[in-house]
């Protein structure tokens, strides 16, 4: 009886272990479909902010901020209160719009300058690259990095607090060296997200998507910001 109850125990444990890899194979999975399903809008709304006049960012730099910060705040509300209905899928793709609206000004400056293209396609190569690594890192290794989750929070906190701050000083290597920092944090922000997808700490893939993308967006602007500063072609 001891014996038989051991292999029912053993079973149910095998069966147990089995589904949570598969959830977990689903929800990565899913998260990926829906981060490249993102991009479309993100691509569309770069396309249109490119189009936009920002001179009230240029004029207003901290009003303009703040106020940007206001909508996406709204919209990350409204993802994560609607995260298991197809309304948070609607939300995550009009967030991502947004997002890609924002890039404009970023996008109007890079493609001013001679090697504005090739400096673009750079930094969109060199955000893939770092997100396949880490990926692949997060992925094959199965290292739980929850581990950084507090040293992460503290530092974005610490990179929003210098950048609200350098809106007023305009300082140009400090903006440089935020733009460096930004890179590494949100490098850790990849692989701490997808470290909690593979082992199961984030079980649903619109907020999953939602944290991956953020990562992505941030590695791709301040990337594209040091390759201007260092490797733009000016008239």
């Amino acid at each position: 009886m001891t014996t038989r109850f051991d292999n029912v125990v053993r079973m149910d444990g095998a069966i147990g272990g089995a589904t949570g890899v598969e959830q977990t194979n689903k929800v990565l999975r899913n998260t990926y479909m829906m981060l490249g399903l993102t991009m479309i809008p993100t691509v569309i709304g770069a396309y249109f902010g490119m189009s936009l006049n920002f001179a009230f960012a240029a004029e207003h730099p901290f009003m303009f901020a703040i106020g940007m910060l206001a909508v996406m705040m709204g919209l990350f509300y409204g993802v994560n209160a609607t995260k298991d209905s197809g309304l948070g899928v609607v939300l995550l793709l009009v967030l991502t719009g947004f997002m890609g609206v924002m890039l404009g000004p970023i996008l109007q400056v890079a493609l001013n300058l001679r090697n504005g293209t090739e400096l673009v396609g750079l930094a969109a190569g060199g955000t893939g690259a770092i997100f396949l690594t880490l990926a692949g890192i997060a992925t094959t290794t199965k290292k739980d990095f929850s581990f950084l989750g507090k040293f992460l929070m503290v530092g974005i906190v610490l990179l929003i607090l210098a950048s609200l701050a350098n809106i007023f000083f305009q300082i140009p290597a400090l903006s440089l060296t935020l733009s460096a920092v930004a890179i590494l944090l949100f490098s850790g922000f990849l692989l701490y997200d997808i470290s909690r997808i593979v082992n199961g700490g984030e079980t649903n893939y619109v907020m999953a998507t939602l944290a991956v993308y953020l990562s992505i967006y941030n590695i791709f602007v301040n990337l594209l910001q040091l390759l201007m500063a260092f490797m733009g072609e000016r008239d």
